[in-house]
């Protein structure tokens, strides 16, 4: 097999500082205590063979310490997703490109078929088991491909359809083989990947049927009132609650959820040190508190009761951090969001009222809504002044990003919005003023809404305004956010409104680019897309077809130009169709740091799809005596 790639490892770090005879490794000092006791192996029995090197930001850190964070629910608690980001391979700090992290390095064919990847010997979970390929062929063969825990497999291992073949070559070697090229698999797995690297072969097989009597595992179920094996093992599998279930995480839970308070304390184990062979994490122990709300977690942040936090850190909020950051002892850092709109709506193309299906589904109704809303207003009233006014799809600084078509549609015109909506058969008026629909019934907008990542109620209330001024009467609904899933995916809305993140890398999970998915939704369209035909249903002919098919023509991209290429098409499709409608975007990300902590870049791009802040490596921050 010709190798097209192969990424720098630790490998080449290690050996430089085993020749300057810096090859002796160093620990916390809670850690040499257990060590002397003779609780834990020394740090060299635990580190592997060829530890990832992390280099710090700043300086080389100084153990101890708290991290003290706030969350808004027991499950807001982003310990592995964020906080401690550990796929095999891992974006690096631009979102620009993958790099090697639990796989030392990796290989791929000049097809971009193949991916093989190679383990770093020696590495242990936090209960300091072997770390091995044994684990991911557990994940594949007793979980991907069992029914019961998968009973629809991953989407984005599949391809066309299909999964890989998966191989184990040996105890620290694994590889995928696709049929059909896969060019951005790797970039998928820096993003989906945390799933696979969280099977512990020795620990979970306890509660499954290839290694326990069916009988025996029945019982065990009914035990923790649990009707089937698959519920008991999920549930030992979830080390936010379960306190047993090893992991690879720089922080391992020791009080977990439901805690209000919950505490994760450093890995013994974690198989990462900086370049003078320090074992990290620096921190020893991170903190989160449940509050009631966002305005509980923002007055925290505003009076030093935070460490480091940019989660549900809100900018209207800004003035009040300035006022109190030399009082309180924090700084203000504006990471760049990769929200091409922080306040996104996108309509119910699968509405079951035809009328409204019909009317949603095309792109000139859209078009009237977008051209009714003052961005103007809603960036100085409820985004204080930052950001841009704009439509969504990408960023910026983001390589698929198209000059100024995230400008189409979003000037106000009202007089164009009216002709356009007439012209749908909206011509008729009630005696409010109110547009009736084709049908000559009374037409109105449910706009579904959780007041989670912005200031979206009061967004969305202008929104009704500006619609009524062309007739559209609109209402706003506001849930919680569990409900908020729970409407999408059951089809219960007219409008809902998400953010439009994703918008540095949306190659890897064009969300919001592809007509008719939006947060939560179950798209019967992305879901034959998926499938090649096999679920779902396939998209009408004309621009909503050509949406995946592009998106198709990118997973088979032979090289980075032809993926840019046909991206900024999608991009240029998406706002000029506006599946989704944009309003304020490029904004910053606000990050409440304190004083003594270091090692957190004074910049970095924040998305999900990024799992930030875990590209910035929080196993490096530090605090200072």
């Amino acid at each position: 097999m010709k190798t097209r790639y192969i990424l720098w490892t630790a490998l080449a770090l290690t050996l430089m500082l085993s020749g300057m005879g810096l090859a002796q490794y160093n620990e916390a000092p809670l850690l040499a205590e257990r060590v002397a006791s003779g609780e834990l192996p020394s740090v060299e029995e635990r580190l592997p063979v060829e530890p990832l090197v992390v280099v710090p930001f700043d300086d080389i850190g100084q153990y101890g310490g708290v991290w003290r964070r706030a969350a808004l629910g027991t499950g807001d608690v982003q310990l592995s997703a964020r906080l401690s980001y550990e796929t095999l391979v891992r974006w690096n700090l631009e979102g620009s490109d993958v790099m090697p992290n639990v796989a030392k390095s990796y290989e791929v064919d000049e097809e971009n078929r193949i991916f093989t990847f190679h383990l770093r010997e020696g590495m242990k979970w936090s209960d300091g088991h072997p770390f091995t390929a044994a684990d991911f062929e557990f994940w594949w063969e007793s979980g991907i491909l069992n029914e019961d825990l998968h009973p629809v497999a991953p989407s984005w291992l599949l391809r066309e359809g299909e999964l890989p073949e998966f191989r184990v070559l040996d105890d620290y070697t694994i590889q995928f083989e696709y049929a059909v090229p896969y060019g951005v698999f790797l970039r998928q797995m820096a993003y989906h990947g945390e799933g696979v690297t969280q099977w512990p072969k020795h620990y979970l097989s306890q509660y499954h049927p290839d290694y326990v009597d069916a009988d025996t595992l029945q019982a065990m179920a009914e035990e923790t009132q649990r009707e089937a094996w698959y519920q008991l093992f999920w549930d030992q599998r979830d080390a936010r609650r379960n306190l047993d279930m090893p992991v690879i995480w720089a922080w391992v839970p020791t009080v977990p959820a439901p805690a209000t308070t919950q505490i994760a304390e450093r890995n013994p184990y974690y198989w990462k040190v900086d370049p003078q062979g320090n074992q990290l994490p620096y921190i020893d122990t991170m903190i989160h508190d449940v509050v009631e709300n966002a305005e509980v977690l923002n007055l925290r942040a505003a009076t030093g009761e935070i460490d480091m936090q940019l989660r549900h850190i809100m900018w209207d909020n800004l003035p009040i951090f300035v006022d109190n950051a030399e009082r309180h002892n924090f700084r203000i850092l504006q990471w760049s969001a990769a929200e091409a709109s922080n306040y996104m709506l996108y309509p119910n193309m699968f509405h079951d009222n035809p009328v409204k299906q019909d009317l949603f589904r095309n792109p000139d109704f859209r078009r009237a809504l977008s051209m009714a809303i003052d961005r103007e207003e809603i960036q100085m009233l409820a985004y204080v002044g930052l950001g841009r006014t704009r439509q969504g799809g990408v960023i910026q600084m983001s390589p698929f990003y198209v000059e100024g078509s995230d400008q189409w549609y979003a000037e106000r015109d009202l007089d164009a919005a009216n002709a356009l909506l007439d012209a749908l058969g909206m011509d008729q008026r009630d005696s409010g003023g109110y547009r009736l629909g084709p049908d000559g019934e009374r037409f109105s907008i449910n706009i579904v809404l959780a007041p989670v990542f912005g200031p979206w109620p009061r967004v969305t209330e202008m929104i009704v305004d500006y619609w009524s001024d062309i007739g559209i009467r609109a209402v706003a609904d506001v849930v919680e956010r569990s409900l908020h899933a729970q409407r999408s995916g059951a089809g219960d809305y007219d409008y809902s409104v998400w953010t439009n993140d994703r918008g540095l890398t949306p190659d890897v999970d064009p969300l919001f680019l592809l007509p008719g998915r939006g947060q939560a939704v179950q798209s019967p369209w992305f879901d034959w897309f998926a499938t090649s035909g096999r679920r779902g249903e396939a998209p009408p002919d004309g621009p909503i077809r050509e949406a995946y098919d592009l998106y198709s023509a990118v997973l088979n991209a032979e090289d980075n130009d032809e993926l840019i290429a046909l991206m900024q098409e999608l991009v240029k499709l998406n706002n000029s169709q506006l599946w989704y409608t944009g309003v304020v975007g490029d904004l910053p990300h606000v990050v409440i740091v304190a004083g003594d902590m270091y090692n957190v870049p004074e910049v970095a791009p924040s998305d999900w799809l990024q799992k930030t802040p875990g590209n910035t490596w929080p196993e490096q921050y530090s605090r200072r005596p």
